[in-house]
């Protein structure tokens, strides 16, 4: 598991080098002092993405390239990778819910790694073939922001490794779920706290088979 891990921490230096020097054409955007704020849960559907230039204000200069231009921040120095507060992550441009930390799991790149989406209809993708090799790109429904890509190397169920970047994302703790118009989420929370409390009342720490363990400060699946 260990040379897994410096495998692909090898990788992710490799890969973010090449898309570095692809990207530096748009290094000029202005930076701005905040991101863009997630909007209220009821009006997301009704989300209209901003012209180009008002995202450019908007934006900073990583969120916009990474967003708009298919950028690729550097792996560990990032606000999420090694992010283990439980909440969800959403769209930084339009604020689409899109991962939970009940699904983030430490997959050794330096990114922030999901084996799921929260819902799989807020998320397209599409086949890339800006390296070597075809990879499968990620983006947001409604604002088509780049998120990231999708690999079959994650851990079991799902065999996915959603592998995002964090400057297209925001993160909502659980405590403010409800504040900021997502709080149909605070309940995938209650249930995993509800199947815990049962758990160690009943048969102890154990997990069934296919159960996501709990995500905990460097644990690799």
């Amino acid at each position: 598991m260990r040379s897994l891990v410096r495998s692909r921490r090898a990788l992710a230096a490799v890969a973010f080098t090449a898309l570095s020097s692809a990207c530096r054409a748009n290094d000029g955007v202005p930076r701005s002092p905040r991101p863009v704020e997630a909007r209220e849960g009821s009006k997301v559907s009704n989300f209209k993405k901003p012209s180009d230039e008002e995202l450019r204000r908007q934006l900073t200069r990583e969120q916009y390239q990474v967003t708009q231009h298919e950028g690729t921040e550097a792996p560990f120095r990032n606000a999420y990778w090694d992010n283990h507060q439980a909440g969800i992550y959403v769209d930084v441009v339009s604020g689409e819910p899109l991962f939970s930390s009940l699904d983030k799991y430490d997959s050794g790149t330096g990114w922030p790694s999901f084996t799921r989406p929260l819902d799989p209809s807020h998320i397209t993708t599409r086949t890339d073939h800006k390296l070597v090799f075809p990879r499968t790109e990620v983006r947001s429904r409604l604002a088509a922001s780049h998120l990231g890509h999708v690999f079959d190397d994650g851990p079991q169920p799902s065999g996915l490794r959603y592998c995002m970047n964090s400057a297209a994302l925001r993160f909502v703790p659980v405590e403010r779920l409800a504040e900021e118009g997502y709080g149909e989420y605070r309940r995938l929370f209650q249930e995993r706290e509800e199947s815990s409390s049962s758990r160690t009342a009943g048969e102890g720490p154990s997990r069934t088979a296919g159960e996501h363990p709990s995500r905990t400060a460097g644990e690799h699946p």
